[in-house]
């Protein structure tokens, strides 16, 4: 039960959201709602939403690739059992993991407001904001997942007289490639989102037009973005799925990491020339405008005057707030209604919740609410709720269902079934 507790952290967020409402905005909200059913079909709308959505999608494959390419050489780097092969001190591995920390700790949009006050509006921008942090994450993942694979037969292959980088590669990289796709796949879908946060505060793609559309309060046409948006993720999990399966690589792992990496190269190639048929130049000249930095002294009174205490305790409440309804809700809606169909539904459900960028969400859900902590919770918390959602969905359907089936013949209701028999082996 311990797996569905996070989600009492809805109850002062409720009380609260319920405290601060207000009837002015609910007719907007609701006419939101309804816009789903009538996206707007307007030639003009379809091909500017067209038009953004593939700028989106070629900012997020070029960082995407930058950051697995960079995270598998800083995860090399940073790797504790591969410098221990190669024969460099740990000391090393400990300044790199240190380095690391700090661009996988400032989130993407953080990185794109900060280069765009040094560098000004350009497109490069958002692919850099995106692959720094993405690619200190994957360097740490990929980097504690190469540490768990077994040494024995690296040791035995190096007192055979096998050279480094042949135990490099028939030690680790057979294991290291599902974890790159599976891992990798799921920072696609990141980096698209992550793409169309930076376009709301303007660099361009779907995320513009996102934003264009609810300033305005033309919600058929905000839904024409979100629908494209939706299909080609919807599109891109199947395939994604589908390059994942095991059968592809177990027997050919050799072809099959060329071949993929040809692919990537590539791709890498395309999305730059996809771009600039849709007008955008990646390579225009880098202006830089300098600010002056603020002084010691400056800094020491904005030390003592800012209320550290207040913004700890809110950015902290914040995020078990909005942990709560990420973690518990997603475990909670799969055991209340544990059938297939209703699955599906979340599935669908889950999908529009990670799309809908955290400022546009929040942006609705003031329209009837008074501003609040609960408000930030709740957007961000359902952002989170759509990712964690996925993943443990996927989880769920990679179990064994014996369990569950046992438990079910028992008489048990299938609400208990479930927690016993599916939720509980996944926590695990």
């Amino acid at each position: 039960m311990l797996t569905l507790l996070p989600i009492i952290t809805i109850i002062p967020i409720v009380i609260q959201c319920i405290q601060g409402l207000h009837l002015g905005g609910l007719n907007t909200l609701w006419n939101f709602l309804l816009s789903a059913l009538t996206p707007s079909l307007s030639n003009d709308v379809v091909a500017t939403c067209l038009h953004g959505l593939q700028i989106t999608f070629a900012y997020a494959i070029i960082s995407w690739l930058i950051s697995i390419s960079a995270g598998l050489i800083l995860a090399f780097l940073s790797s504790y059992s591969i410098n221990k092969i190669i024969g460099i001190p740990e000391i090393f591995t400990n300044i790199i993991r240190g380095i690391l920390t700090l661009p996988r700790a400032t989130h993407e949009l953080i990185w794109g407001l900060l280069l765009l006050q040094i560098f000004g509006l350009a497109p490069w921008i958002a692919i850099t904001a995106i692959s720094i942090p993405y690619s200190s994450l994957m360097a740490r993942v990929f980097a504690e997942q190469i540490d768990k694979i077994d040494l024995s037969n690296a040791i035995a292959l190096k007192q055979v007289g096998s050279s480094k980088l042949q135990i490099l590669i028939s030690t680790f990289l057979p294991k290291l490639i599902p974890i790159v796709g599976i891992y990798g796949s799921y920072r696609l879908e990141c980096a698209i989102r992550g793409a169309t946060l930076l376009g709301v505060f303007g660099l361009g793609g779907i995320g513009t037009e996102m934003q264009l559309s609810i300033l305005s309060l033309k919600f058929n046409e905000m839904w024409t973005s979100i629908w494209m948006l939706f299909i080609s993720i919807l599109i891109l999990e199947k395939i994604l799925e589908f390059l994942q399966k095991p059968t592809l690589y177990i027997k050919n792992i050799g072809i099959y990491t060329l071949t993929s990496i040809i692919l990537l190269s590539c791709s890498f190639g395309l999305s730059l020339i996809w771009l600039n048929g849709l007008g955008v130049n990646l390579f225009q000249q880098i202006n830089v405008y300098l600010f002056k930095l603020p002084s010691l002294t400056n800094l020491l009174s904005a030390l003592i005057v800012l209320p550290w205490a207040k913004l700890l305790s809110e950015t902290i409440l914040l995020m078990i707030l909005a942990s709560g309804i990420a973690i518990g809700l997603p475990p909670l809606l799969l055991m209340i209604l544990p059938n297939q169909f209703c699955a599906n539904i979340f599935s669908v459900l889950w999908i529009f919740c990670r799309l809908i960028p955290t400022p546009l969400t929040t942006m609705l859900l003031l329209l009837s609410i008074n501003p609040s902590i609960s408000v930030a919770a709740l957007a961000l918390g359902i952002q989170n709720m759509g990712v964690l959602g996925r993943l443990l969905k996927q989880n769920i359907d990679k179990q064994d269902n014996k369990l569950y089936t046992a438990i079910l013949a028992t008489g048990s209701k299938p609400q208990l079934a479930w927690l016993y028999g599916k939720n509980v082996l996944t926590k695990q």
